[in-house]
């Protein structure tokens, strides 16, 4: 992935992460590798500075231009300081808790809800009931109010986020481009998730059809929903969490899985040295504390035990074997062939994070189609960074013919 911004392969995603958004107003790509390149080496607290920088100085033109009237520029400020907020925030993601962390989440959640004031579609801050709590998120309508068919029965897609997304950052990577097709969207952070993780202290759950069902439940006592076409669209870790859903939750029309793991634990214990791969995470005592030590060397780095920090965190464990042994109910292994709903699998051939999604095509025993995207396309990076325009094309051409949404003029 280096190459874009920066040389550290880390920051250098997390950049192109934030760039990917600005098909959607959600970021310059010029402005996005002038702040990465600003920051110090691997500092993280330069990140963080330079960053939230930015996004405060987007957030002010925001305000101004709302003072104004200026409804176009007020929008696209307040979407550009909601992505720079999140990317702020997102190398904290640890324990303990880094105070920045809740802030960026506290801050990008303000510039997008003040961000959809000034859209010409409706979008409702919604909080859905979950097992004694709610779940925060948006539905966004894909007319008007004031359209004469505003209350019909539409397609809607369910998002399910990943590991480190936020719902707000959904807006830019499937929610736009559904709405822009005439779905309904329905984006919410999950368990594990988002506020769900920093604010509720909630960790991330193998059995995701127990969220969605909640979900969908709340979902189908709308008026303007067509109980017959709701759909899931998982990306990141959601391209597990969302098939794994489907396969308990048969009230979904269809589901698309983008770059998920068939099974997490295979995909962690990937990365041990091949020798010492049987004997974790119960095996041998001295292998495995020869992986206890590696790991623990890996965790003090700066970026490179990012993806560690932020996996025992949100799966709330302490050492990696505990996060070993929880990886261990995070499989789609018995549970894919119980998917009953027309499934895209998506994979991108340099993604090692999804590098076993062909496996979930082949466990599927529904009608089923995989599509790959390659390097050829510029669209070779985990969930297609960078080439998000080219996986909306194939992926929504693939679900209209399964829910024919009314498309929008």
């Amino acid at each position: 992935m280096s190459g874009f911004a920066v040389t550290d392969d880390l920051l250098d995603a997390q950049t192109l992460r934030a760039a990917s958004t600005a098909s959607f107003g959600g970021a310059e790509v010029f402005e996005t590798v002038a702040i990465a390149r600003r920051v110090k080496g691997t500092d993280f607290d330069s990140w963080h500075a330079e960053w939230n920088a930015a996004a405060e100085a987007a957030y002010a033109v925001g305000v101004t231009a709302e003072s104004r009237g200026e409804r176009e520029t007020a929008r696209l400020a307040f979407l550009r300081a909601t992505t720079y907020f999140r990317t702020a925030g997102s190398v904290f993601l640890a324990r303990p808790v880094d105070p920045r962390l809740p802030a960026s989440i506290a801050r990008q959640r303000e510039a997008f809800r003040r961000a959809i004031t000034h859209f010409d579609t409706p979008v409702e801050t919604v909080e859905i009931p979950y097992e004694g709590t709610t779940l925060p998120g948006y539905f966004f309508s894909a007319v008007a109010a004031d359209a004469p068919d505003a209350r019909a029965k539409r397609a809607t897609v369910v998002l399910v986020d990943g590991y480190d997304g936020t719902t707000e950052e959904l807006y830019f990577w499937n929610a736009r481009a559904a709405l822009d097709r005439g779905y309904n969207v329905l984006a919410f952070d999950g368990p594990g998730q988002g506020s769900v993780l920093v604010e509720q202290g909630l960790p991330l759950r193998p059995d995701y059809e127990n969220v969605v069902t909640p979900v969908i439940d709340w979902l189908l006592e709308r008026d303007d929903v067509d109980p017959a076409r709701v759909a899931l669209i998982g990306l990141s870790l959601g391209g597990y969490l969302a098939p794994r859903a489907a396969s308990g939750e048969h009230r979904v029309a269809a589901c698309i899985a983008d770059s998920g793991a068939f099974d997490l634990f295979d995909a962690a214990v990937s990365r041990v040295p091949k020798l010492l791969r049987g004997q974790i995470p119960d095996g041998n005592e001295a292998a495995r504390k020869l992986v206890e030590a590696m790991v623990e060397r890996m965790e003090k780095s700066p970026t490179g035990g990012w993806a560690l920090r932020r996996n025992l965190y949100a799966h709330d464990v302490d050492d990696t074997m505990e996060f070993f042994r929880v990886a261990r109910s995070f499989t789609l292994r018995g549970f894919a062939e119980r998917i009953t709903c027309p499934t895209l699998v998506v994979h991108a051939e340099g993604d090692d994070i999804g590098a076993s999604a062909p496996e979930l095509y082949d466990a599927l025993t529904c009608e089923k189609e995989i599509l790959l995207f390659t390097a050829a396309q510029s669209a070779d990076q985990h969930c297609e960074t960078g080439a998000r325009q080219l996986y909306h094309a194939a992926a929504f051409s693939w679900l209209d013919s399964h829910l024919h949404p009314t498309q929008v003029a």
